[in-house]
């Protein structure tokens, strides 16, 4: 932060500010292109991309800009970044395919359309900042292998949980510190949430209901640790990951026993732990003169410690990993190389051959992070894959998904990338 905010202040006195597209207007889009515009030097959200064209437009009154037009090109945008205009679309390409452009934020949490975005993003010479650990933890590791090829970052974001938990691991890593466990707080998990029950919470905040379902049925959280998983080469204890109960973030250590902490890297979270919605990471150092300055420190005794931020800030910390792209090439969080975790799909109720899945944050399926060798060895189907797919035959209630199970909808980008993905790392397809 102390290098990113001096070098926003430095395209600001240059009058260079970093040129942002944001590809939808949801609640986090319309929150990152607020903080945006009202608090970040040295950067402007150029276009939003919206379905709805007037939501895209009410995101810029929301940041009291009046004069926003609609464009119809990418000619259309470059000209208004030109000219320190502003504008908005209904075509996402437009975005990706603008040359002045300095990168793109994908905000949808759609996991198609998504795919769809980040390739156009990659092609046309865009970094991408994903607001998307649904697309992420499906297909990251791929998209990596493109954005490298095409020397842009590809990254998820600060301020959501996997962004905060890398920055932490970091951090912890830098002061000497060994990551063993990297870990997020959650408050609450019923994996038999529907949208029917979480609606009331959804529209008092404002939000998707699919995706405050998605937040209670554990289904996020699995990807955003598979997400943070991909990125450390950790995995999990036990498929859907242990979880333990505690009241503050400083009993984690309790949960956990020496040999699960010195697996080679552990993802997982508590439940119910102050201070939340935060995360932690557990640290070893065992050098005894180091033992006495942390005990010293009220740090603990030692050789595991545990360090923790107590929030998660998307919104406000999200325009940070925009300039760290763009302007130092550091991702905040990305694949560093195959994919170590997995999400599989599991069925919340008895569902009938001939149904067609709603996907995520919906009635059929909940979300379960595994070790990616576990649902290689079983042919599971990645959560992120199911929404349109008909299933081919009863499935009970908590039973876990296969690739065999399921007819795919055709000609999709997510379903194209992820064989590519398998091939690239693994030397053959699951599906």
């Amino acid at each position: 932060m102390i290098i990113v905010d001096t070098a926003l202040k430095k395209r600001e006195a240059e009058g260079r500010p970093i040129q942002v597209g944001i590809v939808g207007a949801g609640y986090m889009g319309r929150g990152m292109a607020l903080q945006i515009e009202k608090s970040i030097p040295g950067m402007r959200v150029a276009a939003i991309y919206n379905r709805n064209p007037e939501t895209a437009k009410f995101a810029l009154q929301q940041c009291g800009i009046e004069d926003a037009t609609l464009a119809a090109s990418a000619a259309d945008i470059e000209s208004a970044v030109e000219h320190g205009k502003y504008v908005y679309c209904d075509d996402a390409d437009l975005l990706c395919r603008a040359g002045n452009i300095d990168a793109i934020v994908e905000a949808t949490g759609e996991v198609e359309f998504g795919a769809q975005v980040a390739m156009s993003a990659i092609e046309n010479g865009k970094h991408i900042i994903l607001m998307n650990a649904e697309l992420d933890a499906v297909v990251g590791p791929i998209l990596k292998v493109y954005a490298d090829k095409a020397g842009v970052v590809i990254t998820n974001v600060d301020g959501d949980q996997p962004g905060v938990v890398m920055n932490l691991l970091r951090w912890v890593e830098t002061i000497g510190y060994h990551p063993v466990l990297a870990g997020n707080i959650k408050g609450l998990q019923d994996h038999y949430r529907t949208p029917e029950t979480q609606r009331g919470f959804a529209e008092k905040h404002k939000q998707g209901v699919k995706m405050i379902t998605s937040f209670a049925d554990g289904t996020k959280i699995s990807m955003e640790m598979a997400v943070v998983a991909n990125a450390t080469g950790f995995g999990v204890l036990e498929r859907g990951m242990k979880g333990p109960t505690c009241s503050h973030v400083t009993e984690a250590l309790d949960h956990f026993s020496v040999d699960e902490l010195s697996n080679g890297g552990v993802v997982d979270f508590i439940l119910g732990a102050e201070p939340g919605p935060g995360v932690f990471v557990i640290g070893f150092n065992d050098q005894p003169v180091l033992q006495q300055y942390a005990n010293y420190l009220k740090m603990g005794d030692g050789p595991y410690y545990t360090f923790y931020i107590p929030y998660h800030l998307p919104h406000l910390e999200s325009p940070l990993t925009v300039a760290r792209a763009v302007l130092f090439d550091d991702a905040a969080i990305a694949p560093m190389g195959g994919p170590f975790a997995e999400v599989l799909t599991a069925a919340k109720c008895a569902l009938k051959a001939g149904e067609i899945l709603d996907g995520i944050g919906g009635f059929h399926c909940y979300g379960l992070v595994d070790n990616v060798d576990v649902a290689r060895t079983d042919n599971f189907v990645p959560m992120s894959l199911i929404e349109g797919c008909t299933l081919k035959r009863d499935i009970a209630k908590d039973d876990i998904i296969s690739y065999q199970d399921l007819t795919f909808p055709e000609n999709r980008v997510c379903d194209r990338l992820r064989r590519e993905q398998d091939r690239y790392f693994f030397n053959g397809s699951c599906a």
